[in-house]
């Protein structure tokens, strides 16, 4: 009868699903739903028993209850490494255990994960990676601390299990495929026949935890950064425009980023100096914490001497018009490599001060980059170039950028802006350059002019030096049959030119200082100067008959 069919059957109502289950077979399998049916009896209503918090999914419950409807046997009940962690869960929470029944779920499946899924890593990673929805369950069951145990003893025995370190400083993309097919002859004594699995394809607390067991079993740093930094590009995508594709995953990214900053181990070279920025411009984009984007900059201080202008152009991420590039996060990157530098060797300090010379230029066309903010840029770039007495052509080229984008200046902001130049550490073709830019303000163009004078002196100076010792400078060309008698001549020309020249400086500093309609007589005093001085005018017209070789980084 049907009262009779309905008595040996039970409803259970699980994940939004209600199923049908003979009572018997299952009561005999699970102790929970013994005793559940044992406590409560629906039997009149036939009203469905829930489970709210069983863990798994339907496909795995209908697993657990093909075993108590007799499919014993691995094969039977497809038991994978995907599976089998969620299974040993629900498996659990039914009690389908020793206690109720000596041929139970819960031994087949922890068999299973002992003899098919620890001892390889990549089964290992597999059964973790599909855990996440079960997570909790598994903690308190141990499993995941016993499978990350197993991932991380072989590692130890083999490093290059988590992928090769990043070395090259010419690394920019990784490339999947390329990753997949990159086998070590080392790894393959550990894999004949099959590629190991990427670390990165676990769920971010799963992945935090192994990464920071293998840091205290002290796995080489290289290895540790290299896989955080895949886990970043496998996870984090953020468009051109800056935006993550929601705001949950803008959050789960976010995470992400503090995560690797966190365990990224802090010795320099572990990763190339632009894979730090890229994590750094993630980092900002994402919003990330100021602990986080602080530890990217103090790692990049310490290696900034492998950037380039392109790594120092990180994009300003904000609503105030404060140029295009974010300036004050290169200020503190900059500060970091100067405080942590301690090498009595300056090759480092000059290769950093000409590569914040040539993001001065970068940054200096922008329409919107402040006079106070672009100060502040040449206080920086003053101030080792001073105490290493190198040429400032790169501060004057970055000046004149400014000067020729920001053509709205008054005389007196021009002048601020080009206080810290130091005419006298400019090269020669710096001066013969400035000396014809009426960009500049009149105080600047007169001191240029001045310098450019002495540096003819000197030339002509040090060719009567050499030619009284017999010598040839090499870096000095004499053009014609000028005897040393001439030579003297023409030095005593320059040296009343420049007492002259001498003279004209003080007269503009007065004009400059009383403002005496100085707009109206600006052409007219270049006109003037460059009259009373047009044998500076170039160097290739110079009427003295010397000429200095000049190097074409310095030509403008």
């Amino acid at each position: 009868s049907t009262n009779s069919e309905s008595q040996q059957e039970i409803l259970l109502h699980v994940y939004d699903r209600t199923y049908t289950l003979d009572k018997k077979l299952v009561t005999g399998r699970s102790g929970k739903l013994f005793n559940m049916l044992k406590e409560n009896q629906n039997v009149h209503k036939q009203l469905p028993y829930v489970l709210p918090d069983i863990p798994g999914n339907p496909k795995i419950f209908e697993i657990a209850m093909r075993f108590c409807y007799g499919y014993y046997e691995v094969h039977e009940l497809k038991l994978s490494p995907e599976i089998v962690i969620p299974l040993i869960c629900l498996a659990y929470y039914l009690e389908m255990n020793d206690e109720h029944s000596p041929n139970n779920l819960l031994n087949i499946t922890i068999n299973f994960f002992n003899q098919t899924v620890l001892p390889t890593w990549n089964e290992t990673l597999e059964a973790l990676q599909a855990s996440h929805k079960v997570i909790k369950q598994a903690m308190q069951l141990n499993i995941i601390q016993v499978s990350l145990d197993s991932l991380v003893r072989k590692a130890r025995i083999n490093p290059h299990l988590l992928g090769e370190p990043i070395t090259s400083h010419t690394y920019n993309h990784i490339s999947d495929h390329n990753e997949n097919n990159r086998v070590s002859a080392r790894r393959r004594l550990f894999h004949h026949d099959c590629q190991s699995q990427d670390i990165t394809i676990l769920s971010l607390h799963i992945f935090e935890l192994l990464m920071s067991m293998l840091i205290q079993e002290g796995t080489r740093p290289e290895y540790v950064a290299a896989s955080l930094f895949r886990y970043t590009k496998k996870w984090i995508h953020v468009d051109e425009e800056g935006r993550s594709p929601s705001i949950d995953s803008e959050n789960y990214q976010r995470e992400i980023i503090e995560m690797v900053e966190n365990l990224l181990p802090n010795q320099i070279g572990v990763l190339p100096c632009n894979l730090l920025f890229e994590m750094l411009r993630s980092a900002i984009i994402l919003n990330a914490s100021t602990r986080c984007r602080n530890g990217f900059e103090t790692r990049i201080g310490k290696q900034l001497n492998e950037a380039t202008v392109e790594d120092l152009l990180i994009p300003f991420q904000g609503y105030a018009c404060e140029g295009q590039y974010d300036t004050e996060c290169v200020k503190r990157i900059l500060k970091a490599y100067y405080g942590n530098y301690t090498s009595s060797d300056q090759s480092g300090l000059i290769k950093v001060a000409d590569l914040f010379d040539e993001f001065l230029a970068e940054v200096a066309g922008e329409d919107d980059l402040e006079k106070d903010t672009f100060i502040s840029l040449l206080k920086l770039s003053e101030a080792p170039s001073v105490a290493m007495n190198r040429c400032s052509d790169g501060m004057y080229r970055a000046i004149d950028v400014y000067l020729n984008t920001h053509k709205c200046l008054t005389e007196s902001e021009k002048d601020d802006v080009c206080q810290l130049l130091d005419c006298h550490r400019m090269s020669s073709a710096a001066c013969t350059h400035a000396a014809q830019n009426e960009r500049l303000p009149l105080r600047v163009a007169v001191q240029t002019l001045f310098v450019g004078q002495l540096h003819l002196r000197d030339a002509i100076s040090s060719r009567i030096d050499y030619s009284q010792n017999g010598s040839q400078r090499e870096e000095m060309v004499v053009v014609g049959d000028n005897d040393g008698e001439e030579t003297k001549i023409e030095m005593e020309k320059i040296d009343t030119r420049v007492m002259e020249l001498e003279k004209e400086c003080l007269l503009m500093k007065k004009h400059i200082e009383n403002g005496d309609g100085l707009k109206e007589k600006k052409k007219g005093v270049w006109k003037k100067l460059k009259r009373k001085f047009g044998c500076i005018s170039s160097m290739s017209d110079c009427d003295c008959q010397v000429k200095k070789k000049v190097h074409p980084r310095n030509c403008f």
